[in-house]
């Protein structure tokens, strides 16, 4: 059974880090193309970043470009999200999914809190 386990998210001031984790089972992450996704109340879900199946492409929302990267470690299969410099405007619930630039699984995890305030 697929299941995505997000966690990392917390409470920063603006200007600070923080990096989310996604424990995957149910498929091998080196296999598959991952993507990073986050929503506020009464949005869509918007992707956050993007990694290939081979991890040589990494795509990222505009306006996370330069502030954020996305990986993973096989052997824990697990992917990561690190973000810095992070804006009030970041605050969200954050999602992991397969696929590059949309979903492709029909499940998702609970999500990780992120709160940007001072």
């Amino acid at each position: 059974q697929v299941q995505f386990v997000e966690s990392g998210g917390g409470l920063v001031q603006p200007g600070g880090s923080l990096r989310l984790s996604c424990a995957v089972s149910g498929f091998t992450v080196m296999s598959s193309a991952m993507s990073w996704y986050r929503q506020v109340p009464g949005n869509e879900r918007e992707l956050v970043a993007g990694i290939s199946s081979g991890g040589s492409l990494r795509n990222y929302a505009d306006s996370m470009k330069g502030r954020c990267t996305i990986s993973r470690d096989n052997a824990k299969n697990t992917v990561y999200l690190q973000m810095n410099s992070l804006k009030p405007e970041d605050t969200a619930v954050y999602y992991c999914n397969r696929g590059y630039v949309s979903p492709s699984s029909g499940y998702w995890g609970q999500g990780t809190q992120v709160t940007v305030s001072s």
